[in-house]
């Protein structure tokens, strides 16, 4: 039973993670819209808020039960490389509730933020995701 949760784990963290680089992308592209482009900015709104709900919110979700249960039931939970993985998915966690957040800001038009500032934010999943992959594939110190 462990390879096939260890299967569900690695698909939620590709459909999870996929979210996670698409959605600042949007943002990039929302935020370019010129004043009065209400139908472009009403359709990056219903991709915004259906990549959210329906693809990246499950996929979290079942990334931490599966993680969880694998911690669990390898008895990894103690390892350092784990823990320190541990922080790394809750500061990706944190960046996933700030970008809720953001789709419901541009949702109510209040973004006050330009595209430059999305093309950085987009590159902080891309780094914890290196940082969370080399802590699970290397295991230092195990």
């Amino acid at each position: 039973m462990y390879e096939w949760i260890k299967a569900g784990h690695v698909v939620a963290l590709i459909a999870w993670m996929a979210g996670m680089l698409y959605l600042p992308r949007l943002f990039v592209y929302h935020a370019s819209l010129p004043a009065g482009s209400t139908v472009q900015s009403e359709t990056f709104k219903v991709m915004e808020r259906r990549l959210l709900k329906a693809i990246m919110n499950p996929a979290m979700a079942a990334t931490w039960v599966f993680g969880l249960t694998l911690a669990w039931m390898s008895g990894f939970y103690a390892s350092p490389w784990l823990q320190a993985k541990f922080a790394l998915v809750l500061a990706m966690s944190g960046i996933h509730g700030w970008l809720g957040r953001m789709v419901k800001d541009f949702a109510a038009d209040r973004n006050t933020r330009g595209h430059k500032f999305y093309r950085v934010i987009n590159e902080v999943p891309t780094l914890l995701m290196i940082g969370i992959v080399i802590l699970a594939v290397v295991k230092p110190g195990a």
